[in-house]
């Protein structure tokens, strides 16, 4: 039997909410499953994650697989941002964050 950490929807229409599971490979998206380890939603504002960080090593130290998505998601949980997935890069296009320039050198500290 193959394990996988995935997503299982559990929102209604039009309001996506998310269960992350373990299951057999073989099960289909919303059906059985052997546990539930956490939950997402994409909607708030950051995007809420929760993960049982305990029960998550414990899975996957028994052979389950993540996948894309759970990789996704255990990387922007690990940030602790709550970040959306697929955010890790900056926004492209924008205005770069630089130091302001000033037209008076630094005074030096002098001796005395």
């Amino acid at each position: 039997m193959s394990v996988r950490v995935r997503l299982t929807r559990v929102g209604s229409k039009k309001n996506p909410l998310w269960r992350v599971v373990v299951s057999d490979q073989r099960s289909p998206r919303d059906g059985r499953f052997i546990e539930a380890i956490g939950h997402y939603n994409p909607q708030t504002e950051p995007s809420t994650i929760a993960i049982d960080e305990g029960r998550l090593s414990h899975w996957l130290a028994r052979g389950a697989q993540p996948t894309g998505t759970v990789k996704k998601l255990l990387k922007a949980h690990a940030a602790g941002a709550g970040a959306p997935p697929g955010s890790d890069e900056p926004p492209q296009g924008g205005p770069e964050q630089s130091v302001p320039a000033t037209d008076e050198p630094a005074a030096a500290a002098e001796p005395g």
